[in-house]
């Protein structure tokens, strides 16, 4: 326990999935949490979960890919707790269509929440972190930045993006000797709300297919991808920045 004791996180979409694991585990191991989210019920139940436990945490609605909702939520994290040490940019969204089929519209909305709002989630996230003496910026990407699928031109598009662009983050604030670290996850298809939309129910076909893309025989869980996160938000991986932290059972293996 306390593994990240001491240490203020920020976690956006976790409300639900991976977001929700990570917020949890993280206070479980001592950091206070900022929850978050556009969906207002979902987000305050799970700080309502932390607090149950013995935790720390405030819910805060926002929406990652607006700028001026960045500024309103730093800023709350700032006035809750007083200084930010870990940003989790997680929150995203899925589009399973190929090039033909997406249309601009529909690219743009991807690039906008994947990309946009990890981008904008680091450049503020390294202000705030730079005002607190540094720390660690998580990304997740997906093994669909490292990985083409014919289904998912611009899920492709925006994650890929996410794995280049921390790297240049990560550059940037290692030769600014900021003490600030930056790293992308890239999970597998883990069984979370965003997954079910795709395969229905673990009877489905579809949900079949996808577990057959794994070697070890199954999908991931939540956890397993927010134990990953809380060993980037740690100490533990002080020596690690720009690294792309491959939590997928197998599946890029092949």
């Amino acid at each position: 326990m306390g593994r990240v004791a001491g240490k203020v996180a920020l976690v956006t979409g976790a409300a639900l999935g991976i977001g929700k694991a990570s917020a949890e585990l993280l206070a479980r191991e001592g950091a206070k949490v900022v929850v978050t989210d556009l969906k207002v019920e979902e987000g305050q139940a799970v700080v309502s979960a932390i607090k149950a436990q013995g935790g720390e945490a405030i819910f805060v609605q926002h929406d990652a890919s607006k700028e001026d909702q960045w500024e309103k939520a730093i800023a709350a994290t700032f006035d809750a707790f007083g200084k930010l040490n870990v940003v989790v940019n997680n929150a995203g969204i899925a589009l399973g269509k190929n090039v033909e089929e997406t249309t601009l519209a529909e690219w743009r909305k991807v690039q906008d929440i994947n990309l946009d709002g990890v981008f904008l989630g680091t450049r503020f996230g390294i202000e705030a972190l730079k005002k607190s003496g540094g720390g660690s910026i998580i990304n997740l990407s997906s093994i669909e930045g490292l990985i083409g699928d014919p289904n998912l031109a611009a899920y492709n598009a925006s994650k890929g993006g996410v794995r280049i662009f921390t790297k240049s983050a990560a550059l940037h604030c290692a030769q600014a000797r900021y003490g600030i670290r930056v790293n992308s996850v890239h999970p597998a298809y883990i069984w979370t709300p965003l997954v079910q939309e795709l395969a229905q129910d673990e009877q489905s076909d579809a949900y079949k297919r996808l577990v057959s893309l794994h070697p070890v025989g199954h999908l991931g869980e939540p956890n397993d991808i927010a134990y990953g996160i809380l060993y980037l938000a740690s100490d533990e991986s002080k020596f690690v920045t720009g690294s792309e932290l491959v939590i997928d059972g197998g599946y890029t293996a092949q």
